[in-house]
Order: structure tokens, then sequence, then C-alpha cells
């Protein structure tokens, strides 16, 4: 898509079709002109409702108020509705902002991109939308006006945004056949030349080395070869040092404690977390962030055989942590342990943030549209849950406590990679990770089980149906605020 911001009125632009906003049901607004038609069509001008009135090349559609998070998913709804119709290829729309800021226009191409987002590489009819050109208008819809150059800045940001984000979908939504760890690695590396980032990739020769036996052994019964991926964004003065840390399960069968055949079912979406690292380096390295960002993803794939590691098997961590295995389905726990002791070996970070569908039980307890968000101290939970709210993103604290970590206590090794209780699943699973974050790093950590949102299968606000790209937005607004501290 090209966006082209321009001083000019709405009515004198020349587009293929006019997209409407109706703000607070508001019909009686100037720029809405065919109030008589919307009434007999039905149109209320409620959230995400359209109307398209193909005889006057206007999309109207409602929205709750003109605040980011009632724009971005009207703005992605209208978008979506014109996949596949390839009579406009060109559209314009006017500005709405809630306040002085950039922040509803942001939104709005957000909107704009991830609404017109498709994946269609496994389909024989690859529907898409035909929308090429958007022009924008700095004519508001209230008495808030922007100038060209901020108008500008913020659109070119929204853009690399989304565009990651989808970068992130795209990776998620391609299936374990066609992604595994060595095409994880080779996606890193495509990134990090096209962005010029510094590259290192661990193969299991290099990990041996490292001692990172808990990796290796949910990695041994896959004829795929395991692979640890760090990214470097290295401005020359930056604000802050940020550790970033992801799961990448290319598929997860379970291993011997099988997954039922239904729950296998969606399975690659178990890279979400690692491929969301890889999303943030994009958008991170494309905007300058001045803010020096190492991305880590241990990338592995969870399969069955006759050199599975199995539970009742003992496995010695990175850093010297012995753990039983009681059930190899978790396994994301594994693979983090050792990959967060090599990243804080790696790097002293101000602060080290992982990203997991880690979870059912995160699920279970928030929901499919909701992150949880956990740690040793506040501030760094509270960082991540305000970049989401900033970001139109769901998270929540789940906290810690000293009960539900005896549950993992185990009689012969040092820890049990499960709990005694079928309770509290994600919180455990969080204050197992724990073990593995060094004293340096104690309080400056935050676990992010991005298992609800990550992947659905429905569409939801301005997420398609299966990848979302979950966790991409929140972090880069979070490290957009370090930038400017």
């Amino acid at each position: 898509m090209y966006f082209n911001i321009t001083t000019d009125k709405i009515k004198d632009i020349k587009a293929d079709l006019e997209l409407i906003i109706v703000a607070d049901k508001n019909m009686e607004h100037d720029f809405v002109a065919d109030a008589k038609l919307l009434g007999k069509a039905g149109f209320k001008g409620g959230q995400d409702e359209l109307c398209f009135l193909v005889e006057k090349d206007r999309l109207y559609v409602g929205a709750d108020s003109l605040a980011s998070e009632s724009i971005r998913p009207a703005v992605a709804t209208a978008l979506r509705s014109l996949i596949g119709n390839k009579s406009y290829k060109s559209l314009k729309v006017a500005t709405y902002l809630d306040d002085a800021s950039t922040a509803s226009l942001e939104a709005m191409v957000e909107g704009i991109v991830l609404g017109g987002y498709t994946f269609n590489r496994y389909k024989s009819d690859k529907q898409k939308s035909a929308i090429k050109n958007i022009e924008i208008s700095l004519e508001s819809y209230n008495a808030y006006q922007l100038d060209a150059e901020s108008a500008i800045k913020a659109v070119h940001q929204a853009e690399i945004l989304a565009n990651a984000t989808n970068f992130t979908r795209d990776i998620v939504n391609t299936t374990p056949d066609d992604c595994y760890p060595a095409v994880m690695a080779d996606i890193a590396i495509a990134l990090s030349k096209d962005n010029e980032m510094d590259l290192t990739i661990l193969k299991s020769k290099e990990m041996r080395k490292e001692k990172m036996e808990t990796l290796l052994a949910v990695a041994r019964a896959s004829r795929h070869r395991p692979r640890v991926i760090h990214l470097s964004h290295k401005p020359k003065n930056p604000k802050a040092v940020i550790t970033l840390v992801g799961k990448g399960l290319t598929y997860d069968s379970g291993g011997l404690s099988l997954k039922p055949a239904d729950y296998m079912v969606t399975m690659k979406s178990d890279k979400s977390g690692g491929s969301a690292v890889l999303g943030i380096m994009k958008a991170v390295s494309e905007l300058n962030l001045d803010v020096e960002v190492h991305g880590f993803v241990g990338a592995v794939e969870n399969m069955i055989g006759g050199d599975a590691y199995k539970p009742d098997d003992v496995l010695t961590a990175k850093n010297g942590k012995t753990i039983e295995v009681r059930n190899t389905d978790a396994e994301g726990r594994l693979v983090l342990a050792d990959t967060l002791c090599y990243a804080q070996q790696e790097v002293k970070a101000d602060y080290i943030f992982d990203f997991a569908t880690l979870t059912g039980a995160c699920v279970v307890g928030v929901g499919h549209y909701t992150s949880g968000v956990m740690g040793n101290t506040n501030q760094p939970k509270e960082m991540v849950v305000e970049a989401a709210q900033n970001a139109g993103e769901l998270a929540t604290k789940l906290d810690f406590n000293r009960y539900l970590k005896k549950t993992l206590k185990s009689d012969i090794a040092d820890l049990c990679n499960i709990s005694n209780t079928r309770y509290g699943g994600a919180i455990t699973a969080g204050q197992f990770l724990s073990e593995f974050i060094d004293e340096n790093h104690k309080e400056k950590w935050a676990h992010i089980d991005i298992a609800g949102p990550a992947f659905v299968e429905h569409v939801w606000g301005e997420n398609p149906h299966g990848a979302s790209g979950a966790g991409v937005r929140m972090m880069v607004k979070l490290l957009e605020k370090l930038a400017k501290a």
C-alpha cells in the first residue's frame, strides 16, 4: 500500500472509494453525506458495523468513539470487507482525531494495513485486497488539526509497525513442513541483511558447548535440528539495553506425552513468541529506535521417536539447575530456560522480556484475547500492561505467590517441569522460568504468555482468522517510550 498525505479537502480528492467513519453514531456530521440512505439500510453506526453504498462509492463504518481502540478495529473491518473486490484500487479518507496527538491517525493507518492482511500461500484462489493507494486528507472530523510533517511521520511509523505485525503473522501461519528451525534462522538471516542488524546463530554443536541440554533434549527426536537465533540492533548512543526472548516451537506434538489429535491442530502457532521477536526486531531496526535491542529465539521442533526425551528424565539446564521431566508437553519452558540463560550470559540488559505461547491455562484464566504478564516485581509488568493499552492489545498481570511456587518441588531434582496441581498453571509456568533469571536481572524481567491472543480461529477486532502478531505492537510501543526517555 502507498499512503499519501494531502491538505486537499476530502471532496476534492479523486479516488475509487471513500471511507467514512461514523463516530459515536453521529449521523449529522458533514462527512456523512448519505444519512437517508443509511437509515433506509438500517445502518446505526455501531462499532464495526458496515454499510457499503456501491452506487455512491462510499463505505461507512461505525466506531464507538474516536479513540484508537475504536478506530483501529473499525477501519480494519472496513478494509477486510474489500478483500477479493477488484473494483477499487484507491481509497480516500479524512483525518479522525481524538485529541491533539497523532494516536488516532496512527490507529487508522494500522487498521488499514492490518485489515487488508491475507494469508493465501496455500490457496488456489489467492484473494487479496486490490487497494494500493490511500489518500489521507488532513481535513479533520473535528477541531483538532495536524500539520503535514507530524502526519507524515505518524503514518510512516504506523505503517512500519503494522507491516511488522503482518510479517509476524506470515511466519506463524506458515505450516510446520515449510517453517522449521532452519527456516526461522533463514528468515533471521534475511532480516539481518535487509535491516543491517548483527546476527549470531547457534547450531547443535555450539549449543552443546554452551551446555544447553534442556533445549537439546526437546529437539532431539526431530529430524529438524534446533537453532538459537540472536539478532541485535545497536544504535550509537542507546537510551537503554533491552533483551527479548521468544519461544520458537515450530511444531509441538507434545512429545511422548502426546497431545490428543484435535489439540495438535494449530500447533504451528507454538512459534508465535519467537516470531513476535523477529517482528519486533524488524520494526525496531526500521524505526531506528535509540534503544539497543537484542532478540533471542529458541527454535525447536518437539516430536516423538526412539530418541525422544521422556517423562522421568532429569535434565540439567545451562545454569546448572536440574529438572525432573514429568510431562514432555511442558517443553516450551525447557527451551526458554536455556535460551534465557544464554541471553543473560551474552547481554547485561536493563530489562528482559520473554514471549511465549506457554500455557493453555493462561487462555482458561484470561480468555483468547488477553496476554498474561508475570514477573518478580511490578515495574516491568506494569510497563508491559501500559504499552499493551497504548498499542491496542490486551494484557493483564498475573501475580506470583509463594504457595504456588511450592508446587514445582521435585523429590529427585531441583525442580519439576510441571506443578503438582492442575490449578494456576500459567503462574506456575512463569515461576518455573523465574528459576532461570539471574540475580542481575531478577527485578528487570517480565514473562508474557501470549497463548490466548497469538492464534485464534476466528476474526476479532483488527485481527484475522489465525495468527494475530500478538506482542509486536505492545513491545514496540514500550521501546519507543524508552527511546524518548
